[in-house]
């Protein structure tokens, strides 16, 4: 007998979901917060010898033709991570670390507002990485605004016209370490990113993760180039064979994942192959936005490629200051 418009049907009975989300909880909040207390000490942020290295200094003895360099390539870091890490911008920056090294007794010239912009946009600032001999890279992007409205305005009136954003594209390792950053306009798909990513690793790479949006033909090429057989990348749901298995060449690595999906399930290929570990870099660019906001300050591209390579050099700071250790809760 068919069920009546607009009753429900007794028989049916709700049944829980068996993929719901597990509970964790933090299990080392003591060491965790002695940590988070450590973010705010000045200590951790100017370096030991700084003022050995805060000038610069030509190379061999000799001066270049032109203008000399006052700050080193240190100065200019420092200075613009100390900005980064209290929130401050340029103006506020050079009085900030100018009342820094007042109380510290250090008697350094700090570089003006003028002297960071310029500096920061030439790109002289790197990311300082842990020397591995082997990593692999976990890939994602994320979207940096640099114009636009709030999100108040937005879900009011809609957004305007003159909306403008970045696409922040990283590489980062399974113990949680930046190891390289990409900025790129926001019309840059994240598969275009990954050759300029994989140039900045200073280890091997021996796998790559990554969401569907990498699934590409470019990124499989790229990948047998540099001889990098774990790539862990689910196809599309509608994905094709590549190579078919008759053909006398070696098995394609998107064509082998397609092949255990279809045996199993999407579900079971990801456990199997451990692709949860793409977590990391969601986490990551949750911590950014967290601790940054979504907006970048400086309104020239180069300058704001020196801001994301900053700000994850400092991500990676507060990682070895202390991380909270997580257990699933039953």
């Amino acid at each position: 007998m068919p069920k009546q418009k607009g009753k429900k049907d007794s028989s049916a009975k709700h049944q829980p979901r068996s993929d719901k989300k597990k509970k964790h909880k933090v299990i080392n909040w003591h060491d965790y917060n002695e940590a988070l207390k450590q973010r705010g000490n000045i200590e951790v942020w100017v370096e030991q010898g700084l003022a050995e290295v805060w000038v610069e200094t030509p190379e061999d003895g000799k001066r270049k033709v032109g203008g000399q360099k006052k700050y080193s390539t240190v100065a200019i870091t420092t200075t613009l991570r100390l900005g980064a890490v209290f929130h401050q911008r340029l103006r506020q920056t050079e009085g900030f670390v100018t009342g820094i090294f007042r109380v510290m007794n250090l008697g350094l010239d700090v570089p003006d507002f003028s002297t960071l912009s310029r500096r920061g946009a030439a790109n002289e600032v790197s990311l300082k990485v842990s020397a591995v001999e082997k990593t692999i890279a976990i890939m994602d992007s994320t979207g940096l605004k640099v114009y636009g409205e709030g999100e108040w305005k937005v879900r009011q009136h809609g957004y305007s016209k003159h909306r403008t954003w970045r696409k922040f594209h990283l590489d980062v390792a399974p113990n949680g370490e930046i190891r390289a950053v990409e900025l790129t306009g926001n019309a840059v798909a994240d598969s275009a990113a990954v050759k300029n990513l994989l140039v900045k690793e200073t280890a091997r790479v021996t796998g790559l993760v990554g969401d569907g949006g990498y699934d590409k033909r470019v990124v499989y090429a790229i990948c047998q180039e540099q001889n990098i057989t774990d790539v862990r990348i689910p196809p599309q749901r509608n994905a094709k064979i590549w190579i078919h298995s008759n053909c006398k060449t070696v098995p394609h690595p998107r064509d082998q994942n397609l092949r255990e999906i279809r045996k199993t399930s999407r579900k079971k290929w990801k456990e199997q192959i451990k692709y949860h570990v793409r977590s990391l870099s969601e986490n990551i660019f949750f911590r950014y936005k967290t601790i940054f906001g979504d907006r970048l300050s400086a309104r020239n591209f180069p300058g704001q490629s020196t801001e994301v390579v900053v700000k994850a050099g400092i991500l990676n700071r507060m990682r070895l200051l202390g991380m909270p250790q997580t257990v699933v809760v039953a």
